[in-house]
């Protein structure tokens, strides 16, 4: 049970995290460290609303969402222990997983009859698109060193000193860190507290959506942020440390993870549409060279 609740703390102390760095960063008192959670549990005793011109789909699509991502985080191991779900090429299902959430988010957005929430959609598909490269190269440069083939035995690869393991392991956590912000429409692909529609990506796709809907949509995007963060701890804590220090050492992880973003968001604005194809392909490019050194290291 390990690896989940390490996604359940990732998806409880992140989002804190992010709030009060950028509050202290702005010299603002802010909201508490759990805010967010106050939140969802206010939205979980509001009904729902739906427009006219919205139908069945945005009424089941936060359910599915949810459900998605939940079953996502089932393949997050730790500590050479495997997930909820482990098996031969589970990061292949597991992208799967998580593409079909967003494809119900899309679909969501498409079926409330908006044209703002159909920007919102087609961009969210477009760099949902072109992230997931990213996230396939490195995990089969990863796969390639170790010789392994499923989440838990190519990070439990790490008990033994590998030079080439680790310095793909860390360029893996970058990328990784950079698919997280982009999965959840972060700076510098999007800002969450903008209020214009015409450069609003997540935001603008829930604008329809009310109560418990919208609760379920936010739980998954804080789960998100533990599914990434557990699997750049993951790959980068060696599989044969203590259990304690490997656990301290996850939740400096999760904290340094949560601080970045707020720090990110403090201290840099969000790219121009324009630029968000440059960026998002440039992690793919990362990834490309991770795995160009990993077929070098073979020969």
């Amino acid at each position: 049970m390990y690896p989940i609740l390490l996604v359940i703390a990732g998806a409880i102390f992140i989002p804190g995290f992010i709030a009060r760095t950028r509050s202290i960063s702005a010299g603002r008192k802010g909201p508490g460290m759990f805010q967010h959670l106050y939140n969802v549990r206010l939205l979980l005793r509001k009904g729902n609303v739906f427009s006219n011109t919205s139908g069945a789909v945005q009424q089941v699509a936060p359910s599915v969402v949810l459900a998605s991502v939940l079953l996502s985080a089932f393949f997050i191991p730790f500590a050479g222990k495997p997930g909820l779900l482990s098996f031969s090429y589970d990061f292949v299902f597991f992208a799967c997983i998580l593409g079909l959430s967003r494809f119900w988010m899309i679909i969501a957005a498409l079926d409330a009859g908006s044209s703002f929430e159909g920007m919102g959609a087609s961009r969210e598909a477009l760099y949902g698109m072109l992230a997931e490269p990213a996230f396939f190269l490195l995990v089969g440069a990863l796969a390639l060193i170790t010789g392994h083939d499923s989440f838990v035995s190519i990070f439990s690869s790490g008990d033994t000193f590998n030079l080439g393991y680790y310095f793909a392991a860390l360029l893996g956590a970058y990328i990784l860190f950079n698919i997280m912000l982009v999965e959840n429409s972060r700076i510098p692909v999007d800002d969450p507290r903008t209020h214009l529609e015409l450069t609003m990506i997540h935001e603008v796709m829930v604008l329809d959506l009310s109560g418990i809907d919208l609760a379920m949509v936010q739980i998954a995007s804080f789960l998100k942020y533990g599914i990434f963060s557990s699997l750049m701890a993951g790959s980068i804590i060696p599989a044969n440390w203590q259990l304690p220090v490997q656990i301290a050492a996850a939740f400096g992880i999760l904290a340094f993870t949560g601080i970045a973003v707020g720090i990110l968001e403090s201290f840099k604005a969000r790219n121009r549409l324009n630029k968000n194809f440059q960026y998002i392909l440039t992690i793919s490019a990362i990834a490309l060279l991770v795995l160009i050194l990993a077929l070098l290291t073979l020969q």
